[in-house]
């Protein structure tokens, strides 16, 4: 039995660590691509209902599997008394791998990543939409319709709004940032009648201005 003095008062969180989207993403990808060696259909779908439906309903469990203070020994042994009966064999396996490295904690950042993936090569890929006012459905439709014509995969959207942005819209397509709000396009606006207003000074004072004799 674990001792209650043993288990922490706080599980530091994953998105602490700068590097734990990246390991979380290659242990995302050895997991899928056992599933798929062994032929395993719903191998996300069992790692979701055991992120979602075991972890964050059971939130002290998960605790326990997170808690530096509890051996690899312990959690193991936790995993084939409680998972074991009730996973797959890949699952479960996939849990001990976790366990042995400490890394338990990232399974919600593996599920995560598992999407991601699993998205990607499915041919899909996560766009997010920002705009300053909530957008209809149909204007949803339109701007998944333009950016799956403009890209080659099929875009899942994801809309968030921005007040300041005043109207227009900001894509993002992974790292890509596509700028087209009413606020930037006023910002550059205001920067081209400056730069004009400069050179113009400037022009002025060249034809006011008298070269310096021999």
């Amino acid at each position: 039995m674990v001792e209650q003095s043993k288990l922490p008062t706080r599980i530091p969180s994953v998105l602490e660590d700068p590097s734990a989207q990246a390991i979380a993403r290659m242990y995302a990808t050895a997991f899928l691509n056992a599933a798929e060696s062994f032929g395993v259909q719903d191998a996300l779908d069992e790692l979701a209902s055991f992120v979602e439906d075991v972890l964050e309903q059971f939130p002290e469990f998960a605790l326990i599997l997170g808690a530096s203070g509890i051996s690899r020994d312990e959690k193991l042994g936790i995993i084939d008394r409680v998972v074991a009966p009730r996973a797959s064999e890949l699952f479960t396996s996939f849990l001990r791998t976790l366990a042995r490295h400490e890394r338990l904690d990232l399974l919600p950042l593996v599920l995560q990543q598992s999407r991601r993936l699993h998205e990607e090569r499915s041919g899909q890929r996560r766009v997010r939409v920002t705009s300053a006012r909530p957008l209809s459905p149909q204007t949803v439709e339109q701007v998944r319709d333009r950016v799956k014509a403009a890209f080659a995969f099929e875009p899942i959207l994801e809309t968030d709004t921005d007040p300041s942005l005043l109207g227009g819209l900001v894509i993002r397509v992974g790292s890509m940032v596509y700028d087209g709000s009413l606020k930037t396009r006023l910002k550059q606006l205001l920067t081209r009648l400056s730069e004009r207003s400069l050179h113009e000074i400037q022009s002025g004072r060249d034809r006011f201005s008298h070269p310096e004799g021999d």
